[in-house]
């Protein structure tokens, strides 16, 4: 008698009948469906050594069994989508759950590229600058009444131009003497430093930080010649006599060092004296 060929699992004979190897190990078609082939997922059944097993995430069906969720059309060899588990055609799938086009309102096909502002979307083909109709893509755009615009066109149509350095202003700005400054460009006539977003003054028609404005035309405190300002601790009080001007703090008896505000003095030369100390003049 010849050497017996058995099945690994069962051990019956395999002479005569159809089996597998699986790892060089001989199964009858019985045993190796039970042990190792896979359930389908709608039917619930084996799916048999002579069926074709269709596989997606771990998950698997009969031929017959891989339908579309909602029209029950077949999907084998055909695109699909998932949703919750569910198996839908493209069809299906883009009908029941894609976003449509904001320009074209068609529906935009799963695995297709899509551009996404504020809530709408659009077919990267579709969105397009509203002036020169090429596609934005990835680069910078202004939406403006509802309409995109690449930042070229929109500077050319709609942005405010710089009075002093005559380019385009895209973002922020100020508004002096109801012209438009890029912020970067309007500063101090004297110091060149940035105005916007701090005080400042003006002299025929030149804008002028604080510090420069005091320096070059408020009136200088006779006694320590800094400017009579409302900065500082002098304030903006002063005294003025005989084109002469003092700050508050400063307006003292040069001898006793008394303030004179609001009281009687007297003038020897370039100095104050209070009444007391002036008796000996």
């Amino acid at each position: 008698m010849g050497e017996r060929y058995d099945c690994t699992e069962c051990q019956e004979s395999l002479y005569g009948h159809k089996y597998i190897l699986k790892e060089e190990k001989p199964y009858c078609i019985k045993c190796y469906e039970t042990l190792f082939s896979n359930t389908c997922e709608v039917c619930q059944k084996l799916i048999s050594c002579t069926s074709k097993d269709l596989s997606y995430k771990d998950r698997h069906w009969h031929s017959d069994c891989f339908l579309c969720n909602k029209c029950s059309r077949s999907l084998v060899d055909r695109p699909f989508a998932t949703k919750n588990e569910a198996l839908m055609c493209i069809e299906c799938y883009s009908n029941e759950y894609s976003a449509k086009c904001h320009a074209c309102l068609k529906n935009i096909m799963p695995g297709s590229k899509k551009m996404e502002h504020k809530g709408n979307s659009w077919h990267e083909s579709c969105f397009t600058c509203n002036r020169c109709q090429q596609p934005i893509g990835t680069r910078s755009f202004v939406q403006k009444d509802a309409n995109n615009y690449c930042l070229p066109c929109y500077e050319k149509q709609f942005a405010l131009q710089c009075v002093h350095c005559k380019k385009p202003i895209t973002t922020g700005g100020v508004n002096y003497h109801d012209q438009p400054w890029h912020k970067e460009c309007f500063v101090c006539i004297g110091c060149k430093q940035q105005l916007a977003g701090q005080r400042f003054t003006s002299r025929d028609d030149f804008a002028y930080c604080l510090d420069c404005f005091c320096n070059l035309f408020a009136k200088k405190c006779a006694y320590c010649t800094t400017p009579i300002s409302g900065k500082g601790l002098g304030g903006s009080k002063y005294i003025s006599f005989e084109q002469r001007q003092w700050h508050n703090d400063c307006f003292n008896c040069k001898r006793c060092c008394v303030s004179l505000v609001g009281r009687g003095f007297l003038t020897c030369k370039d100095d104050i004296l209070c009444p007391d100390c002036g008796k000996d003049i």
